[in-house]
């Protein structure tokens, strides 16, 4: 991830600026409201979190210790923020401390999300590692939830102590408070973020666009088509009525959980929204997203609050309708750009792939694993990363583990990605 230092000047906003939020040198990942409201933590892919004043608008002050991105970040009473990293570790902010007066280990992979029980004496964290861990604030002892076959994208707690996960494998998995074996309720299509009503009802994004409601006896109750687009925010209004559902186009839809409709699409600048958070009285949303922006919206209107944002851009691979490499693709894109002008995003940019050796996008921070690898990129070797995993061909890699089990889908990807990045 790209590791850059915040200057303090871009960190003042103006009042007049004061709800669009500056301040992150990479896209948002990450972001959790207090519970009064008066402050919001904001995580992203630079490796820092910002603590914002919400009243004024202004950053008040930068807040680094994960080594990797900041991937999660969630309000705990009582202490004041968690935050869940790349580097599987788990930071507790206290107040107005710079440093965290509590790190968590355990994890041996990315944290991906994170939950606080409602009495609040439990954090819950979902991990890349195939792993949920439920941490006793009190003594730090955890227990270890197995059974994920790869990354889990999600944990939220049910009322009454259980916990529901959701996972890359397209399963939702239910986790009785006494210890028991989990539910599983499978999917057609892998998991990204879950969140839970406080009547219990639960509702999972999916990399297929929907945004599915299920009961807490694991049936489900609606499916809410949002777009083509694979979901990777999502947010619950602290009543339960309102869900903020954001993708990869820019877009976020505010659904009625009553009568499972989209009240509301929220228009950005076309680009990933990968954070999500309301405000406590339900009324005001917080996006962030590749941007690098956090903006604040009229969850009951839709309007955005503050000045106007630009319409969504075109989607990059509509000019490739038909061909069977971009629709493979899709997956990917929101990670990978294809074009010098576009840059680099979670991953680096893969203009110039082919022929180039492994770890050497300019201006991308890459592991020292992947430095040391002796590797060139080419169509054979692309081919293979997704026959057998990156984990197992990049062993060090911070790429989300995926396959494509089709030689065709391979063929087809690596011949388009041939063609697009010249």
């Amino acid at each position: 991830m790209i590791r850059i230092v915040l200057a303090l000047l871009v960190l003042a906003v103006s009042g007049a600026s004061a709800q669009e939020l500056r301040g992150h040198g990479g896209p948002v990942r990450a972001a959790a409201v207090s519970a009064d409201g008066a402050t919001a933590l904001t995580g992203s892919f630079d490796q820092s979190a910002i603590l914002w004043d919400l009243s004024r608008g202004s950053a008040i002050r930068v807040l680094r210790v994960h080594q990797g991105a900041v991937n999660a970040a969630v309000a705990v009473n009582g202490i004041g923020f968690a935050t869940g990293g790349e580097d599987g570790r788990i930071a507790l902010w206290r107040g107005d401390a710079t440093e965290p007066p509590k790190v968590v280990d355990g994890h041996k992979g990315p944290v991906a999300a994170l939950a606080v029980s409602p009495e609040g004496g439990h954090l819950a964290s979902a991990s890349w590692d195939g792993t949920v861990r439920v941490t006793a604030l009190a003594d730090g002892t955890a227990r270890v939830l197995e059974g994920h076959h790869g990354p889990v994208n999600g944990v939220a707690f049910v009322p009454g102590g259980a916990v529901v996960s959701s996972g890359y494998d397209a399963t939702l998995r239910f986790w009785p408070a006494d210890g028991g074996a989990p539910l599983i309720v499978s999917t057609p299509a892998p998991l990204n973020g879950v969140v839970a009503a406080p009547d219990g009802e639960i509702a999972v994004a999916a990399a297929d666009g929907r945004l599915r409601l299920f009961g807490p006896d694991g049936s489900q109750r609606a499916e809410i088509a949002i777009g083509e687009t694979p979901l990777i925010a999502l947010a619950i209004s602290p009543d339960g009525a309102t869900i903020a559902a954001g993708g990869l186009r820019g877009q976020v839809a505010l659904i009625d959980r009553r009568t499972r409709t989209i009240r509301a699409t929220l228009v950005g600048p076309g680009l990933p929204v990968w954070s999500l958070a309301f405000l406590p009285d339900g009324r005001q949303l917080l996006s962030g997203g590749a941007d690098r922006l956090v903006r604040r919206w009229n969850a009951v209107t839709g309007e955005h609050v503050g000045a106007v944002v630009p319409r969504a851009g075109e989607d990059a691979l509509a000019a490739f309708q038909g061909e069977r490499g971009a629709q493979v693709f899709r997956a990917c894109a929101a990670c990978h750009t294809l074009t010098p002008a576009d840059g680099n995003r979670a991953g680096p940019t893969l203009h110039g792939l082919f022929g180039r050796r492994i770890a050497t996008a300019p201006g991308y921070a890459y592991s020292e694993a992947l430095k040391g690898m002796d590797l060139v990129w080419s169509k054979d070797t692309v081919a293979k990363l997704f026959e057998i995993g990156p984990s197992a061909y990049t062993p060090g890699t911070r790429m989300p583990e995926q396959t494509i089990g089709s030689a065709e889908d391979r063929q087809a990807l690596v011949d388009w990605l041939e063609k697009v990045t010249r």
